[in-house]
Formats: C-alpha cells, structure tokens, sequence
C-alpha cells in the first residue's frame, strides 16, 4: 500500500477502519467539540489569557483542518475512480461534507487576504459552529439521521407542504377576523403568521392571541388540527429509523451466516 491509499485509508472512515483510522477519527471529534466549546465560551466576557488560549486553539485546529481538507482533495480520485483526476477533485469539492469543511477554515484566512469591517469579522466568526457538521462524517448515527432524511425527502417535503398551506391560510384568515379587534397585534399577515406557527406547533407563547368568538374558534381548530399534522413528520423520520435499523440487523445477521458456512460446499462450519 503506497502512501496515498494509506491516507485514504485513514481519513475516509471505511467500513472496517483500522486502528490509525479510529484514532484519526477520535482525534478530529475531539478537536471539533473542543472548538464549539471555544464558541460558546467567546460569548463570555473573559480575562486576557483565556482569549489567548482560545485564539491558540483556533489557530491550531485551523491548520489541521486545513491539511485534512487538502487531503481530502489529494485522494478524491480514490473515493471515485470512475471519474478522472480533475473530475473527482471537482465532484468532491461541490460535495455538502466538502462545502462545510471550507466554511469551516475560511472565516480564518478572509481577514487576511480581504480588508473587512471587524462587525462583518465577528459575524463570520459564527460561521465556525459549523465545525460542528464535520462530526457526521466520523460517526455512524449522525449518517444514519442523513441516511433517512435523504431516503424520506419526498414523504417530509409532502407533509411540510400541507401544514405550510395550513398555516398560510390559518394566518390569512386569522388576520381578516382579528385585525379590526386587534390591529397591533394582527397589523399584517405576517404578523397573523406568527401565532399560527405558535399555535401549529402547540407551543402558545402567548404573546400574540385572538380575542373575537370567531377567532377563538378558529384557533382552537388550529391548534387541534396541529396535534396531527405536526405529529406526521415525526412519524416519517420515526418510521425511516426503524426501517434503517432492520437494514442493519439484517445486513449484520447476513454477513454472520455468511462466515458459518463453508463458501464451497455450503456446509455448516462448525
């Protein structure tokens, strides 16, 4: 193995990773958690040495991201050898995991390659939670929950398109009957729109509330209709997770009978 599949090898989590491949993958988790823990803790007002540490951290996990993302390039042709060199490099680069491991770096280097306000500097700073993304290329249950959305993307967008017409409508009508009660909390549809996700969702802030019979009715079947039609996305992804799990089991149980019997002769091994 020469050293390019060693490092395919090591940063591509394969399904049976060696012991450099699970260390790797440790270590960057690792690092990752470390860093929205530095994002969080920049939110604080704290002394001169601990905004030290922290810009050392960065620095650090800057740089390793940055070699890991340039590795990732160098051995693309390896994740898809039936495109050429240049063509798998691009392939990979437009990839979502490739897309959030440049966002990741980038806030990094803009200030020293473009002059920027330092208020845009601190917005593109939050930019670096999305480190936190980088987790779902080293750990199976976080590619599972990918796994299902992709597979239940058409059930999930069916079911957020009804309860968004739900609520669209709910909000229009809600407007039409309360805004002459209440016309500065219903001054608008958008505003109307609000209390409807509120109200959809069951959450009920309560900021934003109708006052006419009419609007009362009208909430109180809303919310009730809420109950069900928020429940069935839920149901999909719950559904889609059971079904991933049985693949699973089943694919697991297939490989064990596999090994019991003899490839040859098809007799049990004992």
């Amino acid at each position: 193995m020469n050293i390019k599949d060693r490092i395919f090898e090591i940063i591509t989590s394969p399904e049976k990773p060696s012991k450099a491949s699970k260390i790797f993958d440790i270590f960057i988790i690792c690092l990752i958690i470390l860093n929205v823990i530095t994002v969080i803790a920049d939110t604080f007002k704290l002394p001169a040495w601990a905004g030290n540490i922290m810009w050392w951290i960065e620095v650090v996990s800057v740089v390793i991201f940055t070699i890991e993302y340039l590795l990732r390039i160098y051995v693309a042709d390896l994740l898809f050898p039936e495109l050429g060199p240049v063509r798998s490099r691009l392939r990979y680069l437009r990839s979502f995991m490739a897309v959030i491991d440049l966002l990741a770096i980038l806030p990094f280097y803009i200030p020293y390659l473009i002059p920027i306000d330092l208020r845009v500097l601190r917005m593109l700073r939050i930019i670096r939670l999305l480190r936190i993304f980088k987790i779902n290329r080293y750990t199976s249950a976080l590619s599972t929950i990918v796994e299902v959305f992709r597979r239940k993307k058409h059930e999930l967008l069916s079911s957020i398109a009804i309860v968004t017409m739900l609520m669209i409508i709910a909000a229009v009508l809600m407007y039409n009957i309360e805004n002459e009660a209440q016309p500065d909390s219903f001054e608008n549809a958008f505003a109307a729109l609000w209390w409807a996700v509120a109200t959809l969702t069951t959450v009920g802030y309560g900021d934003i509330y109708p006052v006419t019979v009419l609007g009362k009715i009208l909430s109180a079947v809303i919310a009730l209709l809420g109950i069900g039609l928020v429940a069935v996305p839920t149901g999909i992804i719950s559904s889609g997770f059971v079904e991933s799990m049985e693949e699973k089991k089943n694919k697991k149980e297939n490989e064990h009978d596999e090994k019991c019997f003899c490839p040859y002769c098809g007799k049990k091994l004992k």
